[in-house]
């Protein structure tokens, strides 16, 4: 039985799910087209009042693989301040996390089930690399994710199952 590393279980899984973003993006600007809106309104739309917005969505998404590369490989994550308004800068932001992603080598991540890693919300405590991913990195990633997706269907994007999954690898 072969043990999946914590590089395996999160680098190609973040940056599948970016760029399967990114291609839903593009799928809602076409449909914003056909339908002959202005695709920004897209950046505010959100499923629930107190929630974020796509815009935030996105930008949450993305600093989350870049926050959980950088503290599995015992690093400082690089700044990506929120400066993006138009849907060309939130695909430009995705594309510079895959960037950031596509960075990282995979033996930065050996050790890191048994790192310590820490973010100033947990209060001075911290928690071991592999329960960092499986407890927080991952399903705060995929909340952000989904609920982008979610967003964007909502709206009227033609998205379904296949479009959020992406290409499987079968053999």
């Amino acid at each position: 039985m072969r043990v999946m590393s914590l590089y395996d279980a999160t680098i190609p899984v973040f940056i599948k799910y970016l760029r399967n973003l990114d291609r839903w993006i593009e799928k809602a600007q076409a449909h914003a087209q056909r339908k002959k809106f202005d695709p920004e309104i897209l950046l505010q739309a959100r499923l629930s009042p107190d929630q974020f917005p796509f815009l935030q969505q996105v930008q949450a998404a993305c600093d989350a693989t870049k926050y959980a590369a950088a503290k599995l490989a015992g690093k400082e994550p690089p700044a990506h301040p929120d400066v993006e308004k138009t849907i060309d800068e939130v695909r430009a932001r995705v594309r510079t996390a895959v960037a950031y992603l596509e960075s990282v080598k995979r033996e930065e991540l050996e050790g890191a089930d048994e790192r310590a890693v820490a973010h100033t919300w947990m209060q001075g405590k911290h928690m071991r690399g592999s329960d960092y991913v499986n407890e927080f990195a991952l399903p705060n990633f995929l909340f952000h994710v989904t609920t982008a997706y979610a967003i964007l269907r909502h709206n009227g994007a033609e998205l379904g199952k296949m479009d959020f999954i992406g290409g499987l690898s079968l053999r």
